[in-house]
């Protein structure tokens, strides 16, 4: 542990001491049945009253979401937030999710909701894109304990996230309760050398509205787990290479710091919510290796960092009764340094690869860096995101919305290493508006509940790239400019019905195109990913009918069910390049270490998702869920009129069969009296798919079936919890894009520490 982990350690530690020490007062409320009435004080009676129990039962906002009419699932976070679970982990639990990260914690990530993926999802923080707050703050960093709920929805998307997206949403709704007065702190160390702190704070004056909420995390990892699959290999000096081979990954480091503060009124006759904050994170990751594993990486890496400004309002009765206004803005700056000028190539065993010229060894040199040419460059990025929505509630059953998007992104690219060449920096800009409209109704005594939406989107892209032009022996810059723009017209409905009390039917289209986005028009050096100016829109038509049923209740059992049936048509669908097994070496990936977006054509995905959930007692929880679907390339005919050689074949380098089983078992006053002892077990399967067109042998991604194992033990005082995780308990071999192997066996054990009105 390096001596700045250990100073926030002891800090934290230091920390929840000290709130331990202070005296806690426990306020005491009177037995209601000993209070008499102020005229009987003083008085004897011996009339007797009979108090009903009266039982009121109503929806939480889980239950009305997911029976709101979108395919929806809610993941609630209050248990996973007190163990040794990252967001990610939770939402590739879920029914119908698949994350797909590149390696360890820190490592490139994209979702995928059952077969869509890329800008068809739209990836939010409150309601905000999360690209807005820069790679160190995003899922893949934000500890579930400053996490309320995750929104996924599937298809078509609800108001308040209405944008350019039309496979569906994950949504991130972080913690703004401050009724109470509260200070949390949790910390973890586990395998890999890997550490990790997170703090929490609110704080509200309840004169005035006054309110304050305030949160942060850190995170140190080696990721230096072992890899032994055939991803990972070893080229002698006679280029002769073994596979499997097995290696301790290096050049693999990532660290993390971020936080917020948000300063505002609450419950306020002006405002129901009136917030300004800042959203600061820096982050530094290690580059191991490309796309593939084929060739390992030693210097390349990149560091990130990420000012943001938050401003959000919300009112209900504004100005006028029954009219609702919501105003959630965010202004971004975002610079992203990307280094690579390790000259020599290497081997998985961590050594300089070594050839044979002229009857002797000699180290093998690459074009100047890891990854091609010798390079330095910087991309600062000025974001301004701005959604806001008015709602009127015609009548109780009915209302109308209109919302309105603004988006727009200003990109400078500058190369470093050419200090001469500054005046040759290429500047993007991409703008978006997207005016959308909403009307929701409910109708046969509330029982049928409908939404339909129509949204108009425009979209214009400007790059100015510079060059040097000689002519007759002057040198001059000459700008040339690229600039597209399209605007389009989406529609869609939802429908839920309630045929008996426990029983929605729920059932959803959608119409719709998706924008390429700033980041697949111009590239992400740092993600190995290249520009392509040349991406058109991707069109989407969406087809949802499930039913959720419960939860039914049985003396002391539980049990819910969901099933949703989804078709899905997309033209010029926009995706991570992947390579024709024609255009590469037999048995060899060593030449993808980058890609870029491209228009695949058109592409058709069918399956079901469904999910079980029990209860016994409330005590032990279990839950099964699964995905299938058949997403295939749909083009008969390619560009010169003949037959496709790829119509019918399953999309490469997608899983298309998940399963996810869940059980946790609650043990009371285990060791101490009003403790909790809480054990989990998860395991997870991932059926074979292949990396590359043509489906060759090499290429297939094993079956993958893991299992996983965890305990937390809260203390009587309910203040404090420790838990421990062990994580791919029988060290299977797990992998990802394009075959990337991710960690075996690991173990982390975790503290949190809970303080309640401090002031």
């Amino acid at each position: 542990m390096t001596p700045h982990q250990l100073y926030m350690l002891l800090f934290l530690l230091l920390s929840i001491s000290a709130f331990s020490q202070q005296d806690e007062t426990a306020e005491k409320v009177s037995d209601p049945a000993k209070i008499q009435p102020a005229e009987n004080k003083g008085k004897t009676t011996k009339k007797t009253e009979d108090l009903k129990t009266v039982s009121i039962k109503g929806k939480s906002k889980k239950q009305k979401a997911e029976t709101s009419g979108f395919a929806v699932a809610i993941i609630e976070t209050k248990e996973a937030s007190l163990r040794n679970l990252t967001t990610n982990e939770l939402l590739d639990r879920s029914v119908g999710v698949r994350v797909r990260q590149n390696g360890g914690i820190g490592s490139n990530v994209e979702y995928n909701l059952n077969g869509m993926s890329g800008s068809t999802i739209g990836i939010f923080i409150d309601g905000i894109e999360a690209s807005t707050f820069g790679q160190s703050f995003n899922l893949n960093n934000i500890p579930p304990s400053m996490i309320e709920r995750i929104e996924v929805y599937k298809g078509i998307l609800p108001s308040h996230l209405t944008g350019d997206y039309v496979g569906g949403a994950i949504n991130v709704v972080l913690k703004k309760n401050v009724s109470k007065n509260t200070v949390s702190a949790a910390v973890s160390y586990g395998s890999f050398n890997t550490f990790q702190a997170d703090l929490g704070t609110s704080y509200r004056d309840k004169k005035t509205g006054l309110s304050f909420r305030g949160s942060g995390f850190y995170t140190y990892t080696d990721n230096s787990y072992t890899t032994w699959g055939n991803s990972t290999t070893y080229v002698n000096e006679l280029g002769q290479i073994t596979k499997p081979y097995k290696a301790k990954r290096f050049n693999n480091t990532y660290k993390s710091v971020g936080g917020r503060i948000e300063v505002g009124f609450t419950d306020t006759k002006w405002a129901d919510q009136f917030f300004i904050g800042y959203n600061g994170s820096s982050n530094y990751t290690e580059i191991p290796h490309g796309i593939t594993m084929a060739v390992p990486y030693v210097g390349r890496f990149n560091e990130t960092e990420a000012h943001v400004l938050l401003l959000n309002y919300s009112k209900k009765n504004f100005l006028i009764k029954n009219l609702a206004l919501n105003i959630n803005t965010v202004r971004s700056e975002r610079s992203t340094y990307l280094q690579d000028t390790v000259s020599y190539a290497y081997n998985w065993d961590g050594t300089i690869r070594e050839i044979i010229e002229f009857g002797e060894k000699v180290p093998l040199r690459t074009g100047g860096g890891q990854q091609g040419p010798k390079i330095m460059t910087n991309t600062d990025r000025k974001i301004t995101n701005s959604r806001s929505n008015l709602g009127y509630m015609i009548t109780p059953e009915h209302r109308l919305s209109l919302n309105h998007k603004y988006e727009a992104t200003t990109r400078k690219d500058k190369d470093l290493l050419n200090p001469a060449s500054q005046d040759l920096a290429t500047k993007s800009l991409v703008t978006k508006h997207i005016l959308s409209m909403n009307y929701e109704a409910e109708s046969f005594d509330r029982k049928l509940r409908t939404n339909i939406l129509g949204k108009y989107t425009t979209n214009r892209n400007n790059q100015t790239k510079s060059e040097i032009v000689t002519v007759d022996g002057v040198n001059s810059i000459v700008k040339k400019d690229t600039i597209t723009s399209n605007h389009n017209f989406g529609y869609g409905a939802t429908a839920s019905f309630n045929i008996i009390s426990a029983l929605f039917i729920i059932t959803s289209t959608e119409n719709s195109y998706i924008m390429p986005t700033e980041m697949q028009l111009y590239g992400a050096p740092e993600n190995n990913i290249l520009p392509n100016l040349g991406l058109e829109p991707e069109k989407n038509i969406n087809y949802n009918l499930g039913f959720r049923y419960g939860a039914l209740d049985f003396d002391k059992h539980r049990v819910s069910f969901y099933a949703n049936a989804f078709w899905r048509n997309g033209y010029k669908k926009i995706t991570q390049q992947a390579v024709d097994v024609t255009e590469i070496e037999e048995e060899s990936d060593a030449d993808i270490q980058t890609t870029r977006y491209v228009n695949l054509g058109r592409t058709q995905a069918r399956g079901i998702e469904a999910e079980i959930i029990y209860i016994y007692s409330n005590r032990f929880n279990a839950a099964f869920n699964f995905s299938q679907f058949n997403n295939v390339f749909k083009q008969k005919f390619d560009n010169n009129g003949n037959p496709h050689t790829f119509y019918g074949q399953q999309v490469v380098n997608e899983p298309y069969f998940t399963f996810n089983a869940n059980f946790q078992y609650r043990f009371n006053n285990i060791f101490q009296k009003k403790s909790i002892l809480n054990a989990y077990y998860n395991t997870g399967y991932v059926k074979e798919y292949y990396t590359v067109w043509g489906q060759p042998d090499w290429s297939k991604t094993p079956s993958q079936f893991t299992h996983d194992l965890g305990f937390s033990y809260r203390f009587p005082s309910k203040k404090l919890v420790a838990s421990i995780d062990v994580k791919n308990l029988t060290n299977a071999e797990v992998y990802d894009n394009f075959r990337i192997q991710k960690p075996g066996r690991s173990i982390y054990f975790k503290l949190n520490y809970t303080f309640n009105n401090f002031l």
